[in-house]
């Protein structure tokens, strides 16, 4: 099975005013992204929750479980020195899985 069959990204980010360019959300509230996730699950279509999750592409490595203490060795040694951070990454088998062996307390909701 792929990894996964499709891949939604949903801008959230939020610029100082007076920006040159424009936010994704202007208030933080991230209602695009409330509305997708919503729609997905009233479509039956189950949302992996291995969270909070970053992905770098392209080298399609997907971390897990991320904390803030994690991003400072994300960008130093992934970002900065192309090594991805092997503790973070969520196993292939894990990925569009019901059930992750290596990191159980990461599931899956529909």
């Amino acid at each position: 099975m792929a990894k996964f069959e499709r891949h939604v990204f949903v801008c959230t980010n939020v610029r100082e005013p007076g920006s040159a360019r424009p936010s994704c959300t202007t208030d933080g509230k991230g209602e695009l992204h409330s509305a997708l996730k919503d729609a997905v699950r009233g479509a039956g279509l189950a949302c992996s929750i291995r969270g909070p999750t970053v992905v770098v592409y392209p080298d399609a490595v997907w971390y897990g479980g991320v904390t803030v203490e994690d991003v400072p060795e994300i960008v130093s040694e992934h970002l900065i020195a192309g090594r991805p951070v092997q503790r973070l990454i969520i196993a292939d088998d894990c990925l569009n899985a019901a059930e992750c062996p290596h990191r159980p307390a990461l599931v899956t909701r529909g």
